[in-house]
């Protein structure tokens, strides 16, 4: 196997489009147990981590480009960016275990294409974009559009993610995310939400976005959930009417970590959980 460690996109792209078989690492934290356990045999191996950009914050038209080499637990030491989207920060805090976010990253783990991925609901939430390079250049992908199903993504020969943007938060806007899982930590989701909304002057929720993670074979970007919250103050009638249209939206499996009942009924509850944060962070309050 061939070890690169480009230090240019332009270079990275050019291995990867020479080698069919060759394989981006970012974090490695997927990449490294898989090759472990001889589920893949890559002919090479191109490490992104010494691309300098790719290892940075940046504030970009008042929001924040996240380098695809940048680990979770550098996102959430990032005091601006976990004010601006703390519910993506949390989904990217809930990635492994604390040894683990300081190697993991959110778009090794939108790549990895997991239908459970935690950081995954709240970036497509946010309306993150993700920045795709390749051997002719560089395109711009809506997050939710990445993952095509289990494993499987929209990434041609020889792309891959170099960095996430996070658009420009609202004056009055909250995130959050939520998952269930059988044990407190370092487990995969059974059901996630991630939910970013903002309030017009009035104090009513003026725009939301929703989606589902763990409940279907990608996330579920739940468009009439988010409808019911529009033009309400969050009231309860307005949440039981989410946490209802949420369930409606999903379309689990059945295995040994839950049945597709208990998944559609937590989605539900969570999604009314999570808006409840979210509306609390939109209105300047701590949560």
């Amino acid at each position: 196997m061939i070890f690169s460690s480009p230090e240019t996109i332009e270079e990275a792209a050019a291995l990867l489009a020479a080698d069919a078989e060759a394989r981006p690492l970012a974090g490695g934290t997927d990449l490294l147990v898989r090759l472990r356990a001889r589920q893949i045999a890559p002919s090479a191996i191109v490490d992104l981590k010494r691309i300098p950009e790719l290892r940075e914050i940046t504030e970009e038209s008042g929001g924040w480009r996240i380098g695809a080499a940048v680990p979770s637990a550098q996102m959430n030491e990032h005091a601006a960016l976990k004010s601006a989207w703390p519910g993506v920060c949390e989904g990217a805090d809930l990635i492994g275990s604390t040894q683990i976010q300081g190697r993991c990253t959110v778009a090794g783990n939108l790549c990895n294409a997991g239908p459970a991925a935690d950081s995954v609901p709240c970036l497509v939430a946010a309306g993150a974009v993700a920045r795709i390079a390749g051997p002719t250049g560089t395109r711009d992908l809506p997050v939710e559009d990445i993952p095509t199903g289990p494993g499987k993504t929209a990434l041609k020969p020889g792309e891959f993610v170099a960095s996430i943007l996070l658009p420009a938060p609202a004056a009055r806007q909250g995130s959050a995310y939520l998952r269930f899982t059988p044990r407190t930590e370092m487990d995969i989701a059974v059901a996630g939400v991630g939910i970013a909304l903002s309030l017009d002057g009035a104090g009513k929720i003026e725009t939301a976005r929703i989606a589902l993670g763990a409940v279907g074979p990608k996330v579920i970007v739940a468009d009439e959930a988010a409808q019911t919250l529009i033009g309400t103050t969050g009231d309860d009638a307005a949440l039981d009417a989410l946490s209802q249209d949420a369930s409606a939206a999903a379309t689990p499996i059945s295995d040994k970590r839950g049945t597709a009942e208990f998944r559609r009924e937590v989605i539900g509850v969570l999604a009314k959980r999570a808006a409840k944060i979210a509306l609390t962070r939109a209105k300047g309050d701590t949560a």
